[in-house]
């Protein structure tokens, strides 16, 4: 049960169908907790192929539905109606479908990156300030429990003034000459960059959460190293943030030999901070003029608030990607169940990325892109998301 509800939250699936990895991903980390009853579902763009995914989950029949549009259409007259809607379609439908959720009253948890470009992601930060509804997009490394210990020990001044953001996500899944089939290669149906909407946003997203701080400009690189490849699959950028620190950012997913390499470098002037995702219960904080010391993902007082809160384990056993995505999930079930009871007094402090977080992710691409083309420092426009 969640809450004062009585009940789990009643989630609908749109995408994440037959073959799709992040699907799953999904489905595992709404039911992790056990907050979430997964009752409707349109997995596919094919009418007879969602529902035959969603039966195999299984779902009932008639909540089994052949598009999105007929099942936010039918949901909506339910008495029984569904809570919340996930979104995991390629990013060239989020805008349509997110837009639609929130008109028919729905909370909605969405992939990154929110949309294809700026203004459609405004526009879905707009009808979420219309409808007041709760909105999560899933940047989900900001899951992790030691992502928010290093949160928190920013917050509370334990490496000072921040000076130095360094950013990384280095992959080698689009390493080979040819490109794989699938709609990310589509630049069409990906947006402006793969690189920069695939992982580009995650790693920028990252930086500004664990420091609080908004980048304002970029001087980027934006292209391919690999002959005659069309679509982007490496960004270097240099970035400046609003109190003046220096930073820089290296993504790719073309450095052959790599596995995931998501990472951060935090310097302030008392000190660092640095964390790599295929580490991920380590964290590094180094003191200036004093040893170097190792935190580990633990239960107990030493950790911060943020971090006790997104631990399950007891005794140090590793939590990884699942629980971490998982973390998401939980949180916004109490939000939205808060929300159902009629009251939302009390709650802890939102970890969870918001529309907001989308928003500035789309203008991070924008002004690289931009910066890459010009060949020049961008501003990174820092426009109202609702």
């Amino acid at each position: 049960m969640t809450g004062k509800v009585g009940r789990r939250i009643r989630l609908a699936l749109v995408g994440g169908g037959p073959g799709s990895f992040i699907g799953e991903v999904h489905r595992i980390a709404a039911r992790l907790d056990g907050h979430y009853d997964i009752v409707a579902g349109a997995l596919a763009s094919d009418p007879e192929r969602s529902r035959r995914t969603a039966l195999e989950l299984g779902i009932a029949a008639e909540r089994a539905y052949g598009s999105w549009r007929e099942m936010l259409e039918t949901e909506a007259t339910r008495a029984d109606k569904i809570d919340v809607v996930a979104v995991m379609t390629p990013n060239d439908s989020h805008h349509a479908v997110c837009m639609m959720a929130l008109e028919k009253g729905f909370h909605v948890i969405c992939d990154k990156p929110l949309a294809t470009d700026t203004t459609q992601a405004q526009e879905i930060a707009q009808q979420v300030a219309r409808t007041g509804a709760e909105f999560c997009v899933t940047y989900c490394y900001t899951g992790f429990p030691m992502v928010r210990q290093a949160r928190d020990m920013v917050l509370q001044g334990e490496i000072g003034e921040i000076r130095q953001i360094h950013l990384q996500y280095v992959q080698s899944y689009l390493a080979e000459h040819e490109l794989p089939a699938a709609w990310r290669t589509d630049a069409g149906r990906a947006g402006k960059s793969l690189v920069l909407m695939d992982i580009g946003t995650h790693a920028f997203h990252l930086g500004a959460f664990v420091t609080g701080l908004t980048a304002t400009r970029i001087c980027a690189d934006v292209g391919s190293p690999i002959p005659g490849r069309k679509v982007d699959d490496y960004v270097a950028a240099l970035l400046r943030y609003e109190n003046g620190a220096r930073g820089s950012l290296w993504v790719t997913n073309a450095a052959a030999g790599s596995e995931h390499g998501l990472s951060f470098r935090i310097h302030g002037d008392k000190g660092g901070l640095e964390w790599h995702q295929e580490e991920p219960n380590r964290l590094v904080h180094r003191r200036q003029g004093d040893f170097e010391q190792i935190l580990t993902r633990r239960t107990g007082p030493l950790m911060s608030e943020g971090a006790q809160r997104s631990t399950r384990t007891a005794i140090g056993h590793p939590e990884g990607y699942l629980e971490a995505f998982a973390n998401l999930y939980t949180e916004f079930a109490t939000r939205v169940a808060s929300r159902i009871a009629g009251h939302d007094e009390g709650q802890p402090p939102r970890l969870f990325p918001d529309v907001s977080d989308g928003v500035k992710g789309l203008a991070f691409v924008d002004a690289a892109v931009e910066s890459a083309s010009a060949g020049e420092w961008r501003d990174i426009k820092q426009g109202a998301a609702g």
